[in-house]
């Protein structure tokens, strides 16, 4: 991951989401771009949701933003043969329960998306699935649309939970912890 305080699965989902309130708090276009004009913004927010001393928003929010944005896909913006997407699939399988988990199941893990996305995408991970559209951008975790990544990291923070696997380090192996240790649960990388 692109910081020395970060660590384990809870620490990349509150990273990223530092990056995306500094997005829009400085009204930047992307996380890399974040990362070099509020770096400092974004480590004290990292540590703030770390520490406690600042909880994100409830999910609520974002299914609102949801309900309220333009029904266009989120990764090709087109607007035919529109599907309501769901961001972690369905067929996450940490335990016997998440095939009845209203938060795999509901509009909180619920985006816009065209049928052809959706195919794309199928049971990847978002990161997983971002990185096989962007191959030649090494850091495309810096481009996922905000509302997107939001609802992601919010429902992946609750499957990681679940999973017992928010404090773990390195899930997939790769010596370094990045955006794919969050998919891992997913779907690990060596199936």
């Amino acid at each position: 991951m692109p910081d020395r305080d970060v660590h384990t699965v809870r620490d990349v989902i509150y990273f990223q989401y530092s990056k995306i309130i500094a997005k829009a708090a400085f009204k930047l276009s992307d996380g890399r771009e974040a990362k070099k004009s509020a770096y400092g913004f974004i480590k004290n927010t990292f540590r703030e949701l770390k520490s406690g001393k600042m909880v994100w928003s409830e999910i609520t929010r974002e299914d609102w933003q949801f309900v309220g944005s333009e029904k266009s896909c989120i990764y090709c913006g087109c607007s035919e043969n529109m599907h309501k997407e769901h961001i972690v699939p369905k067929s996450i399988k940490i335990n016997e329960s998440c095939s009845e988990c209203e938060r795999i199941l509901q509009i909180h893990n619920q985006i816009w998306a065209c049928a052809d996305c959706n195919h794309k995408k199928g049971t990847l991970g978002l990161y997983r699935f971002y990185k096989s559209r962007m191959p030649e951008e090494k850091k495309f975790f810096d481009f996922l649309p905000p509302l997107l990544e939001k609802k992601y990291l919010k429902t992946m923070y609750f499957c990681h939970q679940c999973a017992g696997t928010l404090d773990s380090t390195d899930l997939d192996g790769d010596n370094s912890m990045t955006v794919l240790d969050i998919d891992w649960i997913i779907k690990p990388m060596n199936h």
